[in-house]
């Protein structure tokens, strides 16, 4: 048990609710199949002993209703990925980071505070930190500066080390790259927390000397060391860079980065290959090409005179999706670290997706071909996470509790035969009624979502799918006997008598 607070302290956050996985097979591209839920409960210490001992895989969610976390992550989803190398770039940099292996063989990055910060800033140091690490858009937690907590929201969660702990592959690395036992990395996050301003007194890579008036990428990347690989690209961007900057003589300045940037330096004729292409036509930078868009920051480059510019398109980072599973549906999508709720509608059309962009974050994205959008959305709901909501909260639950109200109400009958006129009658531990009194009482409260053959087939559930109709016999206002069609559910009241009864029984 002490593991499991141990555990359970290192990954507070939300008080509210916390994730649930159900692992699957493992597709042929490495990547391992998962539902993943959002439980309206908090994360436990039996929860995490669950975990730990291999029962249950739990996930964390960092931000509070109040949008403050204490602790974060990088997940960066390659399954080509060497951790090794990535576990030395992050001591290199000395980046406050803890290494975990993930289920699919990527890595979770994990950022323990000393206290609880706002998650927007959070998110930005966490930014920083990749886009040094050279996993600019690899997804961050928190996903959100601020969560919709007035419309159900919770957030997004993520999955907690050490499953099944003793055969865990989802270990942690310490500074030699050998996997940690769980005891290991507990107290290796008491080592690794910082407080902001530690975070204030580092540098995310080297000292910063070139390009800090022209694209993000090429200073950062600059900042590293001199480049080794991909020299062509990089030396690309900065004739680019040069050609903007010094119009005159950017020759001389792209020569001249060469020889300080690039180990080797590339030769004359592919520097002059280079130059002849940029002068034959006005190139832009390459941002969708590696390395520059492995450190990219898109908010930052636009705002620098030499950088991508105020007509570079403004494509918004999608994050992710929840899904509430109440009837109407209601989705939660990440844009740029900001939550939007959607209807299914505006899921569907990008014109209406826009509207709900503009209408709550002030934004208008651009749009995209209708097929990719639908490529977009349908692997954003492959990937979403679903928050498990009331039964009340579903379409089956209202029309569950309205045939209660029917069935209970003033409105009942105090003879079977009143059930002619659409009242209904209970009579040894059933409650009938005639179908036209059901779909007119429903039509009264509001109730359209069923149709009359789907009426009959939620009655037929409430009767654990058995057969819930049949002939009665009644006598009419004239004495004569006659059989009407009537339908039927288990009383309610005897349902309630029962309860009583059973907790009077002595052991």
């Amino acid at each position: 048990m002490h593991e499991a607070e141990e555990l359970l302290n290192a990954f507070q956050g939300s008080s509210a609710a916390h994730g649930r996985s159900i692992i699957g097979d493992v597709r042929r591209n490495g990547k391992t199949e998962a539902k993943y839920s959002i439980i309206r409960e908090p994360l436990t210490t039996d929860k995490l002993e669950a975990h730990i001992g291999g029962k249950e895989n739990y996930s964390a969610i960092p931000i509070t209703q109040d949008n403050k976390c204490r602790f974060g992550a990088l997940d960066i989803d390659t399954y080509d990925l060497d951790l090794v190398a990535l576990n030395k770039k992050i001591k290199k940099l000395k980046l406050p980071l803890l290494l975990c292996r993930s289920k699919s063989g990527g890595a979770h990055l994990f950022l323990f505070l000393k206290d609880w910060e706002p998650a927007s800033l959070v998110r930005e140091y966490l930014i920083e930190m990749s886009i040094a690490l050279g996993h600019s858009g690899c997804e961050i937690f928190p996903k959100q500066d601020k969560i919709l907590a007035e419309r159900g929201d919770v957030g997004s969660s993520i999955n907690i080390p050490y499953y099944h702990a003793e055969l865990t592959t989802r270990y942690c690395f310490n500074t030699k790259n050998e996997a940690m036992t769980l005891a290991e990395f507990i107290k290796a996050i008491q080592k690794k927390r910082v407080s902001v301003s530690e975070l204030n007194e580092i540098q995310f890579a080297g000292e910063r000397k070139f390009f800090l008036d022209g694209p993000y990428c090429l200073e950062v990347i600059s900042s590293l060391g001199t480049v080794k690989e991909n020299r062509n690209i990089f030396m690309f961007a900065v004739g680019v860079y040069c050609r903007y900057k010094y119009p005159d003589d950017w020759k001389k300045h792209h020569e001249e980065y060469n020889r300080l940037l690039c180990t080797p330096a590339l030769g004359a004729k592919e520097i002059v290959a280079i130059q002849e292409s940029l002068q034959k036509k006005e190139y832009f930078y390459q941002c969708d090409v590696c390395p520059l868009k492995n450190h990219c920051d898109k908010a930052i480059c636009k705002s620098r005179p030499f950088g991508v510019g105020s007509n570079a398109p403004d494509t918004p980072f999608l994050g992710g999706l929840t899904i509430m599973l109440s009837e109407p549906r209601l989705y939660f999508m990440d844009i740029d670290g900001r939550r939007v709720q959607l209807f299914t509608e505006q899921l569907q059309n990008q014109t209406l997706w826009q509207r709900a962009c503009m209408e709550q974050i002030q934004m208008m994205p651009p749009t995209i071909k209708p097929q990719k959008w639908q490529v977009l959305v349908n692997e954003l709901m492959k990937k979403a996470t679903f928050i498990e909501v009331p039964e009340e909260l579903t379409i089956t639950g209202q029309f569950k509790e309205l045939i209660k109200t029917y069935c209970t109400s003033r409105i009942r009958a105090m003879a079977p035969e009143e059930m002619e006129m659409g009242k209904p009658w209970t009579e040894d531990g059933l409650t009938r009624f005639t179908i036209n009194g059901v779909m007119t009482f429903l039509k009264n409260r509001g109730f359209t979502s069923y149709s009359r053959a789907q009426v009959q087939e939620q009655i037929k559930s409430m009767n654990d799918g058995k057969d819930c109709y049949g002939r009665y016999r009644v006598r009419n206002s004239d004495g004569k006997s006659l059989q009407i069609r009537v339908w039927w559910v288990p009383s309610f009241e005897e349902v309630e008598e029962k309860k009583e009864t059973t907790d009077e029984i002595p052991f």
